[in-house]
């Protein structure tokens, strides 16, 4: 079986960019996913822990290199703040990339996370390997599941888990590319 193909290092779309976490972003997508614990940390099991957060995006080069997740960082251009972390995740088989999201709570509301996961989903897509791409939301956060609903993306089932937060349902959505 030939090796996983990885996505481009940097996609465009309209209102953003995503570009590749290198060891030299690190820091900074580190800073403003801390910028927003508070709020992710009803959704993102590292969302509101600095160590884990730390060793998760501190991974970003070593896991792109190893095909294992694909990390962007969102910018609204070239040199602007990072405003959001985009990822694919190969942990659903061969074919298939699961879509991670997260953006600042000053940006939210602009179609920039349906933007940004359209860009990854388009992505992905165009890979040789790739003929499936999921987004997996919590039931109760509307919010993130908006992002699937407006990209076209099909809502195949409802999963029981436990949730790691008082917020979260305890339902986790498996929406997958039609």
């Amino acid at each position: 079986m030939p090796p996983p193909t990885a996505p481009p290092d940097r996609l465009e779309f309209d209102g953003g960019v995503l570009i590749r976490v290198r060891q030299e972003q690190v820091a900074e997508v580190i800073a403003a996913a801390a910028a927003n614990a508070s709020r992710l940390r009803d959704w993102i099991s590292w969302g509101d822990d600095p160590v884990f957060r730390a060793e998760r995006i501190g991974a970003a080069p070593t896991d792109w290199d190893a095909h294992l997740v694909y990390l962007y960082a969102l910018r609204l251009g070239e040199g602007r703040p990072v405003i959001g972390g985009f990822s694919l995740h190969r942990r659903l088989g061969p074919d298939a990339l699961e879509v991670g999201y997260w953006l600042d709570a000053g940006h939210t509301g602009r179609g920039l996370a349906t933007g940004a996961a359209g860009a990854l989903t388009a992505a992905a897509l165009a890979l040789p390997e790739i003929s499936r791409v999921e987004i997996h939301t919590d039931e109760a956060n509307v919010a993130s599941a908006a992002v699937p609903r407006r990209l076209g993306f099909w809502l195949v089932r409802t999963d029981d888990y436990a949730s790691r937060s008082p917020v979260e349902s305890g339902r986790l959505q498996i929406w997958t590319t039609p």
